[in-house]
């Protein structure tokens, strides 16, 4: 298909016209839709009838904020139906309450060879230093860490999102 002369000046009146370039190429018939746009952006046509914009723009939602969401509970399959359920996430109490919890486990240290099931495998001070050891305190059972490293490894998800949102 060659644009003819006759066929430019139809394609600007109707692209004047604010018609789409698919509505366009169906009126000139034996042109694609992106036939159409490529021939617009050669011929540098720009200006176009635009749909009337409305008086004032579209007041937004607010968003809402960390103390004005509340969770809910992962419901999984279809949700359509499923009663809505809303909970208060209840503040966690203080560790610092627990003596025993600032207690920093002070276990002689042990090297990777010396590790065993029963080892606490935290790591501590920097590998490529030659005081690079691991914490080597009795570890929990089915855990690689002991109690202590343990708290700091594992913590649950609602608490690591709540930190993020208080930096």
């Amino acid at each position: 298909m060659n644009w003819t002369d006759e066929r430019v000046e139809l394609l600007k009146k109707l692209w004047s016209e604010g018609l789409s370039a698919s509505q366009i190429a169906a009126e000139l018939g034996g042109v694609t839709r992106n036939a159409v746009i490529g021939k617009v952006h050669r011929l540098g046509l720009s200006g176009r009838a635009k749909a009337a914009a409305s008086p004032a723009p579209r007041p937004r939602k607010p968003r809402p904020t960390a103390t004005t969401q509340v969770m809910r509970p992962m419901v999984q399959g279809n949700t359509a139906l499923a009663p809505v359920v809303e909970t208060v996430a209840q503040p966690e109490p203080e560790v610092a309450a627990d003596p025993v919890a600032k207690v920093i486990p002070m276990g002689g240290g042990c090297t990777i060879l010396d590790l065993t099931e029963f080892t606490c495998r935290w790591p501590v001070g920097d590998p490529g230093k030659g005081d690079f050891h691991y914490c080597g305190s009795r570890s929990k059972t089915g855990l690689p860490y002991c109690a202590y490293h343990a708290r700091i490894a594992y913590q649950p998800v609602q608490d690591r999102n709540r930190r993020r949102l208080a930096r």
